[in-house]
């Protein structure tokens, strides 16, 4: 499965690029995110719980970044175990384009797989699933980030997309 989609973000570049890099911020942003903890310069563990259809579950797993080009891009990849209800994986290419000094584009392309009794649900319920995390993520990112803006004393604008 795989999602691609752009955001206008209220903030600059570099508070973008410490946003993306910060596990407070994007633990917050995680749906279902109970932990997020930097293990290396490029690494992290993870616990998440989420659900999908019927299933519930705790995955466990493990994020690093690679090919990273501060401050406008890198990739993310994760990979965890929901014990009986499957594994999840995945990875985003994340890219940064200032706008204007105030406002900053953000652009990801995703690739996902799941496997056991996750994947037997079937591919519209997991694509749906997918599509909504995405979207609560990047809402509360962008949430998270022009609140980090504001109090750092930039003015938020609207930005028409």
């Amino acid at each position: 499965m795989d999602m691609s989609g752009r955001i206008a973000l209220n903030a600059s570049k570099q508070r973008v690029w410490e946003a993306l890099n910060d596990p407070d911020i994007l633990k917050a942003c995680i749906p279902g995110c109970e932990s997020l903890e930097k293990t290396s310069d490029d690494g992290f563990a993870a616990i998440a719980v989420l659900k999908v259809g019927p299933i519930k579950a705790r995955f466990q797993g493990k994020v690093r970044l690679s090919d990273i080009v501060a401050p406008t891009s890198y990739t993310i990849a994760g990979q965890g175990q929901g014990g009986i209800a499957g594994f999840a994986a995945g990875s985003a290419k994340v890219a940064l384009e200032e706008i204007d000094p105030q406002t900053t584009e953000l652009s990801y392309y995703t690739e996902a797989r799941v496997g056991g009794k996750i994947a037997q649900l079937g591919a519209r319920l997991i694509d749906s699933t997918a599509r909504k995390l995405a979207a609560q993520f990047f809402e509360q990112f962008g949430t998270q980030v022009s609140s980090a803006a504001r109090a750092a004393g930039i003015e938020r604008r609207p930005h028409a997309e």
